[in-house]
């Protein structure tokens, strides 16, 4: 995994404490505990990692807390999400700085910016250097990296060299490699993975690697291989729990599924409360089915 997009890349969720101020120390200790569980790479200040609603300077450190404890080899893809050019911007060459070997980046966040103004975006924040994985999220940005647009941003923007695919469409992986063939392109989706790796993929930013990495690696060891009958059960046991993360509440889910499994996932920051006990009970359900599959087969 030589390129920094390769392979599963956690979105990691950010601890807070119970005063709900940011826990760096479990963070780093999370981190270790990916890496030494098999997966390639952490993406901290993701949509998962509550980068809205985190201070700069906690933003800051979170980023740095993450390229220091993470060991040799093992990856660390800055979020630089943010309302317009110049804040994405600001955070990348942040990240440059400070040594991360790529950046995942949102449209702007601001309004819902037409096709000229994205690749703008794009292109303001390439002005850094540093590779880019653009982040298609229409949920939260109303702003669609369809294919048609992925291949204006390929001729453009040099800098861009993959692509999180969250819409949760399974068509977009192959027009994408139509249009955009150069663009990499890496699940965005937990619940898509089987589905999306059926095209080519080079990796996968995911969110339950939070709670389970090193059955989420078995997996997708299994899928990238084309060894899909042996995954097919398996996939078919955590789908309903890895579906937890295209729901708008995916980050309650994943960090009550922490919980569950012994991680520390504890509290999210307001707007974000906790689930409703009918959603709480059924994300219980979805972890014991999974850790059943596992236990038993």
């Amino acid at each position: 995994m030589t390129r920094p997009w390769h392979g599963i890349l956690t979105a990691t969720a950010t601890p807070f404490k119970a005063n709900l101020d940011v826990d760096f120390d479990k963070y780093a200790e999370h981190v270790q505990w990916l890496a030494a569980n098999g997966t390639h790479g952490v993406v901290p200040n993701g949509s998962l990692g509550e980068y809205q609603v985190l201070t700069s300077d906690e933003r800051g450190k979170m980023l740095e807390t993450a390229l220091a404890a993470a060991p040799e080899g093992f990856h660390v893809v800055a979020g630089v999400g943010a309302y317009g050019a110049y804040e994405s911007r600001r955070w990348a060459e942040h990240a440059a700085e400070r040594g991360a070997g790529a950046v995942m980046l949102l449209p702007p966040n601001a309004y819902r910016a037409n096709d000229d103004e994205v690749v703008a975006h794009y292109k303001e924040v390439a002005k850094v250097g540093i590779p880019i994985v653009a982040y298609n999220n229409p949920f939260d940005t109303r702003v669609d990296l369809n294919p048609d647009l992925v291949g204006r941003i390929a001729d453009a923007v040099p800098e861009v060299v993959a692509i999180k695919e969250f819409s949760g469409d399974v068509k977009r992986v192959w027009q994408i490699h139509q249009r955009a063939p150069r663009i990499e392109v890496l699940v965005g989706a937990d619940d898509v993975l089987l589905e999306l790796s059926t095209a080519g993929i080079v990796g996968w930013i995911a969110g339950f690697p939070n709670a389970m990495p090193a059955e989420s690696l078995e997996l997708y060891n299994l899928v990238t291989s084309g060894e899909y009958a042996a995954a097919a059960p398996m996939y078919a046991a955590v789908h309903d729990l890895f579906n937890w993360d295209s729901k708008k509440e995916f980050i309650q889910a994943i960090k009550l599924a922490m919980d569950i499994l012994g991680r520390y996932g504890g509290a999210t920051r307001l707007p974000r409360l906790p689930l409703p006990a009918s959603d709480d009970a059924k994300l219980r359900a979805d972890v014991a089915r999974a850790v059943a599959f596992f236990k038993n087969r």
